[in-house]
């Protein structure tokens, strides 16, 4: 390794956190400084080129595969490197924040990976980036536990053996660290400080392991993004000595433009990919959030009738299931966002049965896992996918040249037979409020109504009451969305949840807050890109 320069990055509005220096050592900050020098200017080109691209489809309210990457998508001969002995076996895969406790959970769920979210179940206050790194240190070093004050029940980790592989996900290109800034004062991008910090502390240590370093890359748009991350993994494992190839990657398409670009990103990361994931409302919003200007056949229905099963979805998951296969790399199913209910089994019983649906869906498809957000899930999911795998790691050799999606069926968003409603519009408003106001308080992943949300679910929301007043969509009540009639229904939620809570409650939360920001990405006439870039305004910590 290098010898590293005084870092020029500055801590900035923090307040010292316990063991802080544990993580942001003066040659961690010279690591994080380096990337920071070498790719945020490339970062911030290619995010001005989404404008650009965001421009291109309002006026032509359609996206096609690139016929610039035609060769590589006719070229047979190219595959992405074969997959680590950790990786290999992927059928079930548990999410979540990686505060403590969870981190002690997830590693023992029995899941064979847990995604380790610094991204969307993850609110990004200081204390949770660093200390999410410091956990994650603590777990490879087995010095990790946890005992529940209110409770008084103690988490430990089971036999190494016995334990989930980590695959870290960092915050999209989109988020910067206002706490982490150069000489100039300019913040450093998310991404690179939850990579960088990771990857910093732990190559080194998972290599030994025989378990890492591995990454899950969220809300990438395009094959060049890609091609940014890869040239970060060069970059990186040649500062810190690690042999190249070692990083792999799995890419959430969880973006319209990118499932028009699956083999390029692939290509782009061969040397470093290890798989694709097909995330449903981050997807389902960035429908939304380009072809909002695009008329009534871009109107979605409420967000919980557009299942796996709509035609457009179809598309894209099998398109990416045989991108995947025929590229050698592991196909990777949704999630699974049910929180058993500790009180009420009938609820459980229905909720079971649609999960089961759900997993032996994707792996009768050719899946080769799925996520679930909850331990009681693992055993459901694994089920599915054991009753198709057997004892095969993966079904990577089932190449399904039977699909043939068209650029057409992956925006076909009218093929689905199903309108918006009211209680779709004051489901939106629900759940976004309370997401919201959770992630405010520093929570990113957020139990409501038995389902386990993220900031994807605020973004589909928001989106969703947005694109319906633009459109000027009639519910199923006769009414017409309007701001009006979204204040409307956002004032009786904030009612109903001060009944529901006591006065007490709702002073110490942060309601009203959430209520005006909500309404704020909901209604204004400028659609923000991410909602989670105003919040970040207003999170504290």
């Amino acid at each position: 390794m290098s010898a590293p320069a005084p870092s020029p990055l500055a801590i900035v509005d923090a307040e010292p956190l316990p063991r802080q220096e544990e993580v942001l050592s003066e040659t961690a900050l010279a690591f994080l400084a380096e990337l920071h020098r070498r790719f945020t200017p490339r970062r911030d080109d290619l995010l001005a080129r989404r404008a650009e691209r965001r421009a291109e489809i309002a006026r032509t309210s359609t996206l096609d595969f690139l016929p610039e990457t035609a060769a590589i998508r006719a070229d047979d001969s190219w595959k992405v490197a074969p997959a680590p002995p950790a990786l290999e076996d992927r059928r079930v895969e548990i999410t979540g924040p990686t505060d403590r406790k969870m981190t002690i959970n997830a590693l023992n769920s029995g899941a064979k990976v847990w995604l380790a979210d610094f991204e969307d179940a993850s609110a990004p206050t200081w204390e949770n980036v660093v200390t999410g790194q410091l956990n994650l240190i603590d777990a490879y070093t087995r010095r990790i536990d946890f005992t529940d004050e209110r409770t008084g029940r103690t988490y430990a980790l089971r036999p190494d053996e016995e334990l989930a592989t980590v695959v870290m996900r960092p915050r999209g290109w989109h988020l910067d660290e206002r706490h982490l800034t150069d000489a100039d004062g300019t913040p450093v991008p998310g991404a690179l400080v939850d990579f960088g910090l990771y990857f910093f502390h732990n190559a080194q240590r998972l290599l030994d392991l025989g378990k890492g370093p591995y990454f899950y890359l969220p809300k990438t748009e395009s094959h060049l993004e890609a091609r940014l991350w890869n040239d970060v993994f060069v970059f990186a494992q040649d500062y810190l000595g690690i042999p190249q190839g070692t990083v792999r990657a799995t890419v959430l398409i969880e973006t319209i433009t990118a499932a028009y670009e699956m083999e390029e990103i692939l290509h782009e990361l061969r040397d470093h990919a290890s798989g694709l994931n097909a995330g449903r409302w981050d997807y389902l919003f960035s429908i939304v959030k380009n072809f909002r200007d695009g008329g009534p056949k871009f109107v979605l229905p409420d967000r919980n009738a557009v299942t796996m099963t709509a035609p457009f979805m179809r598309a894209y998951t099998e398109l990416l299931v045989r991108t995947c296969h025929k590229r050698g790399a592991h196909a990777i199913g949704g999630m699974a966002a049910f929180i058993p209910s500790r009180r009420d089994e009938e609820v459980n019983k229905v909720a079971f049965e649609k999960v089961k649906a759900d997993k032996d869906r994707e792996a009768n498809d050719g899946f080769d896992g799925s996520w679930v957000a909850h331990p009681d899930l693992v055993p459901i999911a694994m089920e599915s996918f054991d009753r198709v795998l057997g004892d095969r790691p993966n079904q990577k050799d089932r190449l399904r040249e039977d699909v043939d999606v068209k650029a057409e069926d992956l925006i076909a968003v009218d093929s689905l037979d199903a309108k918006p409603t009211y209680a779709g519009l004051v489901n939106a408003v629900q759940v976004g409020i309370r997401y919201i106001e959770a992630w405010l308080r520093g929570l990113g992943a957020v139990a409501i109504f038995n389902l386990m949300e993220d900031a994807a679910t605020a973004e589909i929301s928001r989106s969703q009451i947005w694109q319906w007043i633009n459109a000027g969509v009639v519910l199923d009540n006769g009414e017409k969305v309007t701001a009006e009639l979204a204040r409307k229904v956002a004032a009786e939620e904030l009612a109903n949840i001060r009944a529901e809570i006591g006065e007490e409650a709702f002073a110490a939360g942060n309601w009203q807050q959430a209520h005006d920001l909500l309404l704020k990405v909901a209604l204004d006439e400028d659609y923000a890109d991410f909602l989670t870039l105003p919040a970040y305004e207003q999170l504290k910590g």
